[in-house]
């Protein structure tokens, strides 16, 4: 009998409740398995920030400042926009990884009217220690795959991707 997980247990669960609307076993499977997935990341995420000794909003403060196409570099609205938190909630952290020495505020070289913010050398540091960890509870998790699963899932995972990223008309 093939191995089964708690998807496949939560799938056979449902199915009997979906007697008067359609209910695709494999649609539920895959996307209850994404989610799942994505519990795991961030479990990650929190477990990285926690051995490091910082916060996860601050992670995701250095984190989103870290990956821009000015890695290091950004205006608060920018990082505030980014984020999903409103300006004053981005001034408060950012008052915060400024005190902690993560990151500092400077006028803007083009419009000294306006603040950009830089990480510091020991933001990057605290976020690459926690990238670090991070990252290899990632590389263990996919480590359960062949390089030729992995290229194949990566491929499959980019065509949902790119649906989602296609822009549609709302109804």
């Amino acid at each position: 009998m093939p191995e089964t997980d708690w998807t496949d247990r939560h799938v056979a669960r449902w199915r009997s409740h979906w007697v008067d609307i359609h209910f695709d076993d494999e649609v539920e499977a895959v996307v209850t398995r994404i989610s799942r997935l994505q519990r795991f990341l961030k479990g990650t995420i929190q477990t990285a920030v926690a051995e490091v000794g910082i916060q996860d909003f601050e992670y995701a403060t250095l984190h989103s400042l870290m990956i821009r196409d000015t890695p290091g570099t950004a205006s608060p609205t920018d990082l505030a926009e980014d984020l999903g938190v409103s300006g004053a909630g981005m001034t408060g952290r950012l008052d915060g990884l400024e005190k902690a020495g993560w990151v500092q505020r400077n006028p803007s070289p083009d419009d000294r009217r306006r603040v950009v913010v830089e990480i510091t050398r020991s933001g990057a540091e605290i976020w690459r220690k926690a990238m670090a960890l991070r990252g290899a509870q990632e590389e263990e998790l996919v480590a359960v795959l062949s390089d030729r699963e992995r290229a194949q899932l990566s491929r499959l995972l980019k065509k949902l991707t790119l649906w989602t990223e296609a822009p549609r008309e709302v109804q």
